[in-house]
């Protein structure tokens, strides 16, 4: 729940706190979030310059870079690298959590070119991809970067611990889940294959950030980023999914509302945006070709609706109780996961 000035106010107004008191909780509160992302403008600030940066590094980068050759590349990875870190740590002593973790996470990002320019010194780049093929194509040689960036990732997010590093090492655990799949099936593997992978992938994913969400949830959000990139790419290979079976798109239909319902239970955005989507998806799958000429078929919607609506009033009325019965079922960590989400 978001404590405001204005609810501390009203309840100064109705007598349950005195204003010194709530004026000295606002503050108290306001010092413990200070250091989590927030839609304001300084935040923002913070993170379109941070983007920017890595954007420039990785998907923006073009082949003018080639023409240092792989010494130069090194060279000047390692230059943009130590300005990093030395911003970092200059972030870190001010207290200035947001701007210290973006630039930790700079450095991470540049790991895969500065890997890539050592290959390309060294001679062993095994054919003509260049660094800005890394974000387009599926290949194996990435491996050899992938491998680098993670082992960079977990090394200087356990030194300096700033959840937005996770985000780099979720892509890399995504892209490298792609690149090993070439591996098994071969280099021309058929998009189906490529579908699958996301979707197995994905899943992986998701329980890696429940597992990181159960042990660190009491320290920062650092399963942010794996649930963001887990939920994308299974929900990306589930929806370009192709199949003439209705009952396999009604099947479809059931998945994005069981994301919807784990989302609401884990507090996860990122699962009941997507499944909501996928919801839209199939019923406009419905309105435009199983049902686009019957009359019935807006009825019959507008009365699902309506009945969902009852259901919502249901639940309020029993929510403690329900939520209490699925709780004692639940593994004990897990439990005090959902415990701890209820309290927010």
């Amino acid at each position: 729940m978001d404590i405001s000035k204005q609810t501390l106010t009203a309840a100064v107004a109705e007598r349950i706190l005195s204003s010194e008191q709530a004026d000295a909780l606002y503050a108290f509160l306001r010092s413990r979030s200070e250091h989590k992302p927030a839609f304001t403008f300084t935040h923002v600030l913070y993170y379109l310059g941070g983007l920017i940066a890595i954007g420039a590094m990785t998907l923006f980068m073009n082949l003018g870079w080639e023409a240092f050759g792989g010494a130069g590349i090194v060279s000047i990875s390692l230059l943009y690298g130590a300005v990093g870190i030395q911003l970092v740590n200059s972030f870190s002593r001010k207290s200035l959590i947001i701007p210290a973790g973006i630039c930790a996470t700079f450095v991470v990002s540049l790991t895969p070119l500065a890997i890539y320019g050592l290959q390309q010194w060294l001679g062993v780049w095994p054919d003509e991809t260049v660094y800005r093929d890394y974000h387009r194509y599926v290949k194996w040689h990435w491996l050899y970067m992938e491998l680098g960036t993670l082992a960079v990732g977990l090394i200087l997010a356990r030194k300096y611990q700033y959840p937005f590093m996770v985000m780099p090492i979720a892509i890399t655990l995504w892209y490298m889940s792609m690149d090993l799949s070439v591996i098994i099936t071969g280099e021309y593997q058929t998009w189906e294959i490529r579908k699958l992978v996301s979707m197995v992938s994905g899943v992986l994913l998701i329980a890696l950030a429940i597992w990181v969400d159960i042990r660190a949830h009491r320290k920062a959000d650092y399963a942010f980023w794996l649930y963001i990139v887990g939920v994308l790419a299974f929900w990306g290979g589930l929806s370009l999914q192709h199949s003439d079976s209705e009952l396999a798109k009604f099947g479809y239909f059931c998945i994005n509302l069981g994301l919807i319902g784990v989302g609401v239970v884990l507090v996860r955005k990122v699962f009941v945006v997507c499944g909501a989507l996928g919801c839209c998806f199939y019923l406009g799958y419905l309105a435009s070709d199983v049902f686009k000429d019957s009359w019935l078929f807006p009825v019959a919607l507008s009365v699902i609706g309506l009945g969902v609506i009852y259901l919502g009033v249901v639940w309020q009325k029993n929510e403690e109780a329900i939520t209490r019965a699925a709780h004692s079922i639940l593994p004990e960590p897990l439990r005090r996961l959902l415990e701890s989400k209820s309290l927010n």
